[in-house]
């Protein structure tokens, strides 16, 4: 079994970045100053297939966006923190919070500010068009972009890893 298997049996909490990882990275605004952001909805559904799992999703991101408030709402993710600075901090804090111990939690981010809550987490992983250094230094680096189904395939990975994939995809051809 590879260890990206191994740790992402063991996940009771996911985090995931924004931009670069539910998102290109690219940040777009309005004439009027507005910021405009881009989700893949099968990014979206893996993480809705994650929290019907069990598996509790969290946003920890560095910027603050409305754009993103409102796609957590539309996901029901209730755990958002935004204009985190230090992530690593936020996860064990809310992990403790849980009762859920270093190996149960996770995250995945894209760039080297996200390095220290990637290295506190019991799995890691990173976009396809991550830095590369931070390639280096995780679990799990995805086949697609950040914003391009790369959240997918990793929630896809996490349930197939803890046998509940297959179920849940099946549940779809009845």
């Amino acid at each position: 079994m590879s260890h990206a298997t191994n740790t992402a049996a063991k996940l009771r909490l996911m985090g995931f970045d924004v931009d670069g990882v539910l998102t290109t990275g690219d940040l777009y605004f309005t004439p009027a100053g507005d910021e405009i952001k881009v989700f893949s909805s099968l990014d979206g559904h893996g993480l809705k297939m994650l929290q019907q799992a069990g598996i509790k999703v969290v946003i920890i991101t560095g910027r603050q966006s409305e754009m993103v408030a409102r796609r957590a709402e539309n996901l029901g993710i209730t755990r958002i923190y935004q204009g985190v600075h230090n992530k690593r901090e936020v996860m064990l804090e809310l992990a403790t919070s849980l009762g859920l111990q270093r190996e149960q939690i996770g995250y995945m981010g894209d760039d080297v500010v996200d390095l220290p809550i990637l290295r506190a987490c019991g799995f890691s992983a990173t976009v396809a068009d991550g830095h590369d250094f931070v390639k280096q230094h995780v679990d799990y680096c995805t086949l697609k972009g950040g914003g391009k189904g790369a959240v997918r395939e990793v929630c896809d990975h996490i349930l197939r890893t803890q046998n509940k994939l297959e179920a849940m995809l099946e549940a779809y051809l009845a």
